[in-house]
């Protein structure tokens, strides 16, 4: 299947189960392909027909904006050098979960979530540890009996008692020994954030070599740089996070404020492009356009964001 095919797919399956969903970027040179969001669902979704293909810049500013948004970040795929993505299996590359569209399919259409998770070593499953030790200790069944169950050793079945993941073969036999479902679905939209956009994100009396960027850090804004989206930065304050993009091209503004729009509107942000300017428009949809002019005569922060909502709301 070819890439579009691939990305036109996910988003197919997505507006099956009810997602409100982006266009398509098809831009290579951008770290995800589609938004999606389903009440407190945000996905930032990356699709690669090779996961190989996914490299690890892509995967720190999928984290950036994922942490950022409050959204999970996820690729889709049909294959990997090992061979084809197996459904029902969350795979991962550098954090970032990792699954086909048949698991994506089975997961959001017919709430049939996957249970395997692949790791150095092999193949995993999750288990309800609170339960194995609340059952173990209520039954009376010692460490050792069930480390001889499972075939394992004692310490290995206090971490699984911890929250350790288990080869599939050993959890199967403690499930049929105990007569409980210990094995725990895997939820391939659960994403631990790590605070990845603290290494990048900028304040104070940091300079750049953007004149925007350092007027926006004078007035007191946080700013993340950001190069592999169709903007340019998220600027934030306590209030509100901004999609920051630059002035571009005459015929290549409109297809920025677009873009721009699209995923402030499905991820509940503002958007704005600070032009040189502003050729007569104060918005594109909701993207606020504005000048440069304007942003240095700016004494506070709430200055943009008042005119950014202002501005966006005229659409």
């Amino acid at each position: 299947m070819g890439r579009d095919d691939l990305i036109n797919t996910t988003r197919a399956i997505l507006a099956r189960a009810g997602f409100d969903i982006s266009s398509a970027l098809n831009l290579r040179s951008v770290c995800f392909d589609v938004v999606g969001r389903k009440d407190k669902t945000l996905l930032i979704i990356k699709i690669l027909s090779n996961v190989d293909a996914f490299s690890r810049e892509n995967a720190d500013e999928m984290k950036i904006l994922a942490e950022a948004l409050g959204a999970s970040p996820i690729l889709i795929g049909e294959r990997s050098s090992s061979g084809q993505l197996e459904p029902g299996i969350v795979y991962s590359r550098f954090g970032i979960p990792i699954i086909s569209n048949e698991t994506l399919a089975d997961h959001i259409l017919e709430d049939v979530p996957p249970f395997i998770f692949a790791a150095p070593g092999g193949l995993y499953v999750r288990l309800d540890s609170d339960l194995l030790k609340m059952v173990r200790e209520q039954r009376g069944v010692s460490l050792g009996t069930l480390a001889e169950t499972a075939g394992v050793s004692r310490r290995t079945i206090q971490m699984y008692e911890s929250g350790m993941g288990a080869m599939i073969d050993a959890a199967i036999r403690l499930e049929e020994f105990l007569g409980v479902p210990i094995i725990s679905p895997v939820n391939p939209f659960e994403y631990k954030h790590d605070d990845k956009k603290k290494g990048h994100e900028l304040t104070g009396d940091v300079r750049t070599d953007s004149i925007i960027f350092n007027r926006l850090l004078d007035i007191g804004f946080a700013v993340t740089p950001i190069t592999r989206s169709p903007f340019e930065a998220l600027t934030r304050n306590k209030q509100m996070v901004i999609l920051t993009g630059l002035d571009s091209e005459d015929d290549k503004v409109i297809q920025k404020a677009t873009i721009a729009s699209e995923i402030s509107r499905i991820s509940g942000q503002h958007s704005v492009i600070i032009v040189e300017k502003s050729r007569g428009l104060d918005h594109i949809r909701t993207t606020a356009i504005v000048t440069k002019n304007e942003i240095k005569d700016m004494d506070d922060q709430s200055e943009l964001t008042d005119l950014v909502i202002e501005r966006s709301n005229q659409s």
